[in-house]
Formats: structure tokens, C-alpha cells, sequence
């Protein structure tokens, strides 16, 4: 019995090569509109945010370390859907949605390492925002070009570092046939049930690192907003009071969107409609937060409309 169950495991295990992504639906009525639907968000994203990084790069008011920041953020959006988007897209025109193991690798650690920069570089902007309004005299010595290209680059090693270990440590283990992953990417925790291996030390991985990037990127969103709010109190102009707090508003509803989304997703009670619930958050998090930043960051920024107007 034990031989044969030996034989068993080694047959499901052997030569993994691909995988079978479930999608976000198997009802063929839904595939067509959704296609749609996710061609326009995609699109908007793509022409939003290099387009927001165009602007930036080509303004001379739009100079500061604020927008040096935003330009990033916008740029890491692109990458970020784009990760998720045409695949998905892709899918849902086709019947059989196959992906090879080394392309799902390469989508899961792209996936997560440009998740965990976003989370750094929402942190690294919230201290842009505590700096500019607490410390005004201060600002372009702390935030000098150095500093904020230093800030960006330590985002984006944070999460290239963390991506490729739980990259590694996913995808050294066994998986089982068939290799079916019931989503529409190839996400950390849907890989991880696939295995035939002990997930244990993965799933303390992701509790304790993952945990980690939230809290320490949250903490810093708050106590910066802490210190805003508290000088912000202070000043005797309403206008004054107005033009500070409107320098970070967009900010806080940019990182309250993403983290909000990422947080929900993950804490949250468990029910039996939890994997659909979690395709739903996915598609927020992955294809219409992306699309919505150039919105919130350009909408209520007056430096950002005369620049467009300029522009164009």
C-alpha cells in the first residue's frame, strides 16, 4: 500500500509544466462583455499613466519631489496591470487557458515585487508630504534629488528581494496534477495549494513577510499623516489650513484605495463564495487601482491642470 501510494504521489508530481488557469469566470455569456470591460480599464491605464509621467517629465512646474515621486508611482502602475492585464485579457477569448510553469514564475514574481515597491513608495511619498508641510524650510535640503532617487531605488530593491523569496521558496516545491489554479493569474496563495509539498515554512513566509511590508508601509502612511494633521491644526488660516491639507488628500486617497483593497482581501472572514470574493478584490487591486491614480492625483491638483492645459 505505501509503495503504492509512493508511485501515485510520483506520478502527479512528475513533469509539471504547465498550469490551467480557472479564470475569473467559466460562464462563456460573461467572457465577452468582461473582455471588453478590461480592454477599456487597460487602455485607460496605459494612456493615464505614461501619459501622467509625459506631463511631469515635460513641465517645468511639475518639478518638485512630488511629482518626481508620482511620475514613479505612475510608471509602477503601467508595469503593475500590466503584469495581469494582458494575460487576463487573453484568457478570456480563449477556451483552454494554459500558462507554462516558467511564465507563471515570471508573472508571480513580477506580481508581488511591484505590489511591495508600490507599498515603499506610498511610505517613501507620505514622507515627501510630512517633510513638505512640516519641515518647509527644510525640504529641498532633506528631499534633494539624491534622497528621492535613493528612495525610489531602495522601493523597488525592498521588493525585488522580497518577490524572490517567496518566488524561490514557491516554486522549489512539488506540485500536483492536475495543475489547476482556480484564478486568473497565477497568485501566491492559489500556486500554493497546487503542491504536494509541506507549505508550511511558505504560508509562515508570507504571514510574517508580507505581514510585515503592510504594517511597517502602513505604520509610516500614519504617523506621517499624525504629524501632518497635527501642524495642519496649528495653522490660523483656513486657506493655509485648506492649501496643506490639499497636498496630501490625494495621497491619502490613493494609499487608502490600495492598502484598503490588499487588507480586505486578507482579513476578512472566510465563507463559501471566498474564492469569488477574492477575484473581485484581485481585479480592484490589479486593474482598476492603476487606472484610478491618474484621477485622484490629477483631479484636485491645480499645478497638475495648468500643466495639462499647457500640454495640450
Amino acid at each position: 500500500t505505501v509503495l503504492l501510494e509512493k508511485m501515485a504521489e510520483e506520478n502527479q508530481t512528475e513533469q509539471v509544466t504547465e498550469l490551467t488557469l480557472v479564470g475569473l469566470t467559466e460562464n462563456p455569456q460573461l467572457q465577452g462583455p468582461l473582455f471588453v470591460l478590461f480592454l477599456l480599464i487597460y487602455f485607460i491605464t496605459l494612456a493615464g499613466n505614461p501619459g501622467m509621467v509625459a506631463l511631469i517629465r515635460s513641465s517645468s512646474q511639475l518639478q518638485s519631489p512630488m511629482y518626481f515621486f508620482l511620475s514613479n508611482l505612475s510608471l509602477l502602475d503601467a508595469c503593475y496591470s500590466s503584469v495581469v492585464a494582458p494575460r487576463t485579457l487573453m484568457d478570456l477569448l480563449m477556451e483552454k487557458k494554459t500558462i507554462s510553469l516558467a511564465s507563471c514564475t515570471a508573472q508571480l514574481f513580477f506580481f508581488i515585487a511591484f505590489g511591495t515597491t508600490k507599498c515603499f513608495l506610498l511610505a517613501a511619498m507620505a514622507y515627501d508630504r510630512y517633510v513638505a508641510i512640516c519641515n518647509p524650510l527644510l525640504y529641498p535640503a532633506i528631499m534633494s534629488h539624491r534622497a528621492c532617487t535613493l528612495l525610489v531605488a531602495g522601493s523597488y530593491v525592498l521588493g525585488l528581494l522580497h518577490s524572490s523569496v517567496h518566488t524561490e521558496f514557491t516554486f522549489s516545491l512539488s506540485f500536483c496534477r492536475p495543475a489547476k489554479v482556480n484564478h486568473f493569474y497565477c497568485d501566491l496563495m492559489t500556486v500554493l495549494v497546487l503542491s504536494c509539498s509541506d507549505t508550511h515554512v511558505n504560508r509562515c513566509l508570507i504571514f510574517s513577510l508580507a505581514g510585515l511590508v503592510e504594517m511597517v508601509t502602513i505604520l509610516a502612511v500614519l504617523v506621517s499623516c499624525a504629524f501632518i494633521l497635527s501642524v495642519v491644526s496649528k495653522i490660523s488660516s483656513a486657506k493655509g489650513r485648506r492649501k496643506a491639507f490639499s497636498t496630501c488628500t490625494s495621497h491619502l486617497a490613493g494609499v487608502t484605495i490600495f492598502h484598503g483593497s490588499i487588507l480586505a482581501l486578507n482579513f476578512r472572514p472566510r465563507s463559501s463564495d471566498t474564492l469569488c470574493t477574492d477575484k473581485i478584490f484581485a481585479v480592484f487591486y490589479s486593474l482598476v487601482v492603476p487606472m484610478l491614480n491618474p484621477l485622484i492625483y490629477s483631479l484636485r491638483n491645480r499645478e497638475v491642470k495648468n500643466a495639462l492645459r499647457e500640454f495640450v
